[in-house]
């Protein structure tokens, strides 16, 4: 009886600890899956952590190389500005110059006698070659800013020709395009102040009185208008100046 008693109270805490211990394997075991889990999931997320920084460094990298590139661009545009300024304000300064120095007794006629007998280089075949390039991608492709970096190159390349005004004159036509009046008014300028027996200065002049209407300086494009008028009165640029001055009450 006594052994019956005892084996009926062991057996349950025999049985209750059983439980206990299964219980504490079955949360060890959780714990451990968990454990597991959680450290693929660490691993998964470094990784996933590990590709963007290097996909982050990459647009970096590209990020950079734009920046230099657009940094580089825009250094070439304001120089090429600035010299396109300081060769304008250079202009001034010599005409200035001659015009004070120039003795009284020299007439009007002595001056156009002068400027009629100036002769400009001729282009050869490369430099008609690259100008005729040049032309096509103005007035057929329409790749205006190509078309504005292979001017300014030309002008550098094939200095003081006749090709050379030519190519001022369409540098202002690719601004007026864009448009950059401004930048137009100054190409103009310098054909029609620097090369004015040429045959492009008054297309010149005209167009420089259209930059200078964009920019609202009414006033001084009328000036314009008016000179071609009066320096080139058999010109097609003379009959639109009029239809322009006519437009405009004057």
């Amino acid at each position: 009886m006594r052994k019956e008693l005892m084996a009926a109270v062991i057996f349950p805490l025999a049985l209750g600890q059983a439980g206990v211990t299964l219980a504490q394997s079955t949360v060890n075991a959780f714990q451990t899956t968990a454990s597991g889990n959680s450290g693929q999931a660490t691993s998964e997320l470094f990784y996933m952590i590990q590709q963007l920084q290097g996909e982050v460094r990459r647009l970096k990298g590209e990020t950079e190389e734009q920046r230099h590139l657009i940094e580089r661009l825009q250094k070439q545009g304001r120089d090429r500005y600035i010299d396109l300024d300081q060769r304008i304000l250079d202009l001034s300064e010599k005409l200035s110059e001659q015009s004070q120095a120039a003795p009284a007794s020299v007439s009007a006629t002595d001056e156009d006698s002068s400027e009629n007998i100036r002769e400009y280089r001729q282009p050869d075949a490369e430099e008609r070659e690259a100008y005729q390039e040049i032309q096509d991608l103005i007035q057929k492709q329409k790749k205006y800013d190509e078309a504005i970096s292979r001017l300014y190159e030309f002008i550098d390349n094939y200095p003081e020709g006749d090709l050379t005004v030519n190519a001022y004159y369409w540098l202002g036509e690719v601004y007026l395009a864009k448009p950059k009046p401004e930048q137009a008014r100054q190409a103009f300028s310098i054909v029609a102040t620097r090369y004015p027996d040429h045959r492009k200065a008054p297309d010149a002049v005209y167009k420089l009185g259209v930059a200078l209407d964009k920019l609202d300086e009414k006033a001084e494009a009328r000036q314009h208008m008016e000179r071609v008028v009066k320096d080139y009165p058999d010109t097609g640029a003379a009959q639109l100046a009029r239809k322009f001055l006519d437009s405009e009450g004057t």
